[in-house]
């Protein structure tokens, strides 16, 4: 069966162009016009969606080539959009940009071929005229198999120069010019090391939203730009139909799972989650921030990423909670800690101005802040040993992004095994990582498991009496 949801894919010539911005006020404008709109983010991220997820009141599903692969990309997209009206994609970093430098492997252009995405190119023009046409002609031209249906030129100086650029892309017959954005239209967005600041009433009002649609209103053709999405060519719909909200299956494993969800804790793919709700999982969500103790009668904790180190004196000061950590772990009871998990589970975090902050100390090591990024790309992952989410062999994919370091090697020798042997992207040879004692395992890589829903199973299955009497023979 043929998916015909309209669908439009705002990629940048290069990262800082203004995707975010333009998508937030497309998105806006195509509410006001009453039309449910759907919104992806490609890549990895964790922050952009936020924004996009309050602007269209829906949640915001991550595209990635490289961790998830075609298929589940398609699929997770049509099944998102089985009730929308629209899509709107933002793309990540340049248009071709992406995990390798002779592939398009996990660049914003692979999603947009696999999706049959009409693309809208988005360029910095300030200081450039008649220059706009070669750089979209380079782009256009690049890869066959990709449809720019328009260009955006952002930044423009006046009226005026935007309708120099229009025509030079005219005279050029290259991809019509649909937005002419003066210097100044869209407000500024706050960042913080990671990247955006996680988007929240404060910092996205509706007066914010409104603004960033009456410039979008102002400055670009909505009517031609949902023209060019309503024309996107049909996919196949997905394999199993529906929207990723709707039935649970029958309870496959029927265990309750505490999520840390809360402002130092909130860096969670949709997907993922839905990805253990389908099977009947229940998720319980707690903060570690404002909670006194752990929710009752849990059979594992999943913690994931996000700003700990923003909050560490308040985590640190929250002992109860801590101490109800640490005698959840002592009882051999699963942990599952990504990244900022990782950092709450340790001894403590360091933080830039020296000082250090005792959080739960299950996982034998300090950790430590840096004023310049540590880590970031994707990782392939290979179990050097059997783990929470699959015996050895089994291959999985994901990404790191932090600012964060282990200081010290206690967990060496204390009952804990490198279970990971990570191969991050360019690096010669893998790497020891995902740290395990019993049924607690840390990693600051941030793993895609819902493409990979057979290490949701393992790790719930490792959650279940049964299966955590045969796991520790």
């Amino acid at each position: 069966m043929t998916h015909l949801c309209p669908r439009i894919l705002i990629a940048g010539a290069n990262s800082g162009v203004g995707k975010t911005t333009v998508s937030l006020g497309l998105v806006v404008a195509l509410k006001r016009r009453g039309l449910r709109v759907q919104t992806f983010k490609v890549g990895p991220d964790y922050l952009d969606p936020t924004y996009l997820a309050m602007a269209s009141q829906r949640p915001c599903y991550n595209l990635d080539g490289w961790m998830a692969g075609k298929e589940y990309v398609i699929d997770l997209f049509s099944r998102a959009c089985a009730d929308a009206d629209i899509s709107v994609i933002e793309g990540v970093m340049g248009l071709f940009d992406g995990a390798n430098f002779d592939s398009l492997d996990g660049s914003t252009a692979e999603v947009a071929i696999w999706l049959k995405a009409p693309v809208l190119l988005i360029a910095n023009v300030h200081g450039i005229a008649r220059s706009l046409a070669p750089i979209v002609k380079g782009f256009a031209e690049f890869e066959p198999a990709l449809k720019i249906a328009g260009v955006i030129s952002n930044h423009c100086g006046s009226p005026r120069h935007g309708e120099w650029l229009a025509e030079a892309l005219k005279v050029s017959r290259l991809p019509e010019q649909v937005g002419a954005v003066p210097r100044g239209a869209f407000s500024e967005l706050p960042n913080r090391h990671l990247g955006l600041v996680t988007a929240d009433a404060g910092i996205l009002s509706p007066t914010t939203l409104d603004a960033l649609g009456d410039a979008v209103e102002d400055h670009m053709a909505v009517e031609k730009i949902l023209e060019k999405a309503r024309a996107a060519a049909g996919l196949q719909e997905a394999s199993q139909g529906g929207t990723l909200s709707g039935k649970r299956s029958s309870p496959q494993f029927p265990v309750r799972i505490g999520l840390a969800y809360d402002q130092a804790f909130h860096f969670y793919y949709p997907d993922n989650l839905e990805g253990f709700e389908r099977t009947g999982c229940e998720l319980v969500k707690f903060s570690p921030l404002h909670d006194a103790d752990l929710p009752k009668e849990l059979d594992g904790i999943y913690i994931g990423g996000g700003y700990p180190e923003e909050f560490a004196e308040r985590l640190a000061q929250n002992t109860s909670m801590l101490k109800g950590f640490k005698k959840f772990g002592e009882a051999d009871k699963p942990i599952y800690a990504e990244c900022g998990g990782l950092m709450y589970l340790a001894q403590g975090i360091e933080t830039l101005d020296g000082k250090r902050h005792n959080l739960v100390g299950l996982f034998p090591a300090w950790t430590r802040m840096l004023d310049r990024l540590r880590s970031l790309g994707y990782v392939e992952v290979t179990l050097a040993q059997d783990s929470l989410f699959g015996k050895q062999g089994d291959i999985l994919r994901g990404h790191e992004f932090h600012y964060s370091e282990l200081v010290s090697q206690e967990w060496q020798g204390s009952g804990w095994n490198a279970v990971y042997q990570a191969h991050r992207r360019r690096a010669t040879q893998a790497v020891p990582e995902g740290f395990q004692k019993g049924r607690i395992l840390v990693s600051y890589i941030h793993m895609h498991f819902a493409s990979r829903p057979e290490s949701i199973g393992h790790f719930l299955g490792v959650c279940t009496r049964e299966f955590a009497r045969t796991y520790r023979k």
